[in-house]
């Protein structure tokens, strides 16, 4: 592809600034923080007109100008769609709410972006081993994406993620254990062994780029709302990588000239038996303690300690936004609704961001003129489901007439 171009800069520690070289293998910062893409904005203002994007194929490399891979060849691709919007109509009681329905990715889920920048970097940067802790669906991302681009991975989840999750994280390439324990013990055995197993460190923000892929659904939905954002924005948040990547998009796309009015709310949604962020936004802390005996229905968000912490509370305080938990039981019972109400299938991650919009405009907290969007971070599929089938018996001469309304 001719145009194929990107306007990375340079690199620097996401909390003191320190300017890092891009084009090297990261991890932390030298101050152990995560470190952030930037990329030379004057330039791509002058360089790229936001309606050239409307000719490109609808896909995530549609914006590779505001994306780190400086070569084509280095891009790998399991076809990353542009993920459809849908109206919450028969739900609205106000204005505007409508779900982003990530469900329709690679792999099923909105990890794919963030793992297909992070392996696509690692292609170029000559990694050939990359390891992981996941809950689950990130873990599916790695493996999907490395086997593609040819380069070994290894996943290490908590003992009870969904058997799915570990079929298909097998079936898809990876090497993967189970832990006895929650996701940031499988994280410290990556960080234990990774110099002797010669594994690249992939997990949350431990690496510059999952940030980048996860950044993606920010400005893929400026786009499709003919960029003007919605008032409040709610995010199912574990590492909090998607949350960040959207606001570190939007600052990106107001500096370029691209948006138009004002920046939305974010909000941070969390389960009541994981809460570690929404602690520390109503303590007033620029960072969160670890949530000890974490457990929640949503194991997607069920993250102790996020590294990202202070990236997180940032984007909530600056935004105006807010943290909010909400029960396992309201999760469940919001994955229901919607799919009574609208025949869509969320997971629990999704469904909770439902409950969390119920919550906040039971409270107040997001007024009835406030236009709203939802994160559906996986499809539904993938999760247990109550067995609601009913057992058809033949009466005894055959028929179902007793079923049926018979006489």
């Amino acid at each position: 592809m001719k145009d194929w171009k990107s306007y990375l800069s340079h690199l620097e520690c996401g909390a003191t600034g320190e300017r890092i070289e891009a084009d090297r293998l990261h991890n932390l910062s030298p101050a152990g923080k995560p470190i952030l893409a930037r990329y030379d904005l004057d330039a791509l203002a002058k360089g790229l007109d936001r309606d050239s994007l409307v000719a490109r194929a609808p896909d995530l490399w549609r914006y590779r100008e505001l994306l780190p891979v400086r070569e084509q060849a280095n891009a790998v691709s399991l076809g990353e769609t542009v993920t459809p919007i849908l109206s919450l109509g028969a739900l609205a009681t106000g204005a505007p709410l409508l779900i982003k329905d990530e469900g329709r990715l690679p792999t099923g889920s909105f990890k794919a972006r963030g793992l297909c920048l992070a392996v696509s970097m690692a292609k170029a940067l000559g990694v050939k081993s990359m390891a992981m802790p996941s809950n689950g669906n990130a873990g599916s991302a790695l493996a999907a994406y490395a086997t593609r681009a040819g380069i070994e991975s290894v996943v290490l989840c908590p003992a009870d993620t969904p058997e799915i999750n570990l079929q298909e994280i097998a079936l898809q390439g990876a090497t993967v254990y189970k832990v006895d324990g929650l996701i940031d013990d499988c994280g410290k055995i990556v960080g234990r062994y990774k110099e002797r197993m010669g594994w690249f460190d992939t997990s949350t923000l431990k690496e510059p780029y999952r940030i980048e892929g996860k950044k993606t659904m920010g400005i893929e939905l400026a786009e499709q709302l003919g960029w003007r954002l919605p008032n409040v924005i709610l995010y199912p948040t574990g590492g909090g990588t998607g949350l960040i990547g959207m606001w570190k998009a939007f600052a990106e796309l107001k500096s370029i000239g691209w948006l138009e009015g004002d920046m939305p709310r974010m909000v941070a949604v969390q389960a009541t038996g994981c809460a570690p962020i929404v602690r520390a936004y109503e303590s007033g802390a620029d960072h969160a303690e670890r949530w000890e005996n974490a457990s929640t229905v949503a194991a997607g968000i069920r993250v102790p300690a996020a590294l990202g912490d202070f990236l997180i509370l940032a984007a909530l305080r600056e935004s105006g936004g807010f943290a909010i938990a909400v029960e396992d039981d309201a999760i469940l019972a919001a994955r229901e609704e919607v799919a009574r109400a609208e025949g869509l299938l969320l997971c629990p991650e999704g469904a909770a961001t439902y409950a969390a919009f119920k919550a906040a405009r039971a409270d107040g907290r997001i007024a009835a003129d406030e236009s709203a969007v939802l994160f559906n971070c996986s499809t539904g599929l993938k999760y247990p489901m109550p067995d609601l089938a009913i057992d058809l018996e033949p009466d005894a001469d055959g028929s179902f007439d007793a079923t049926f309304g018979g006489a």
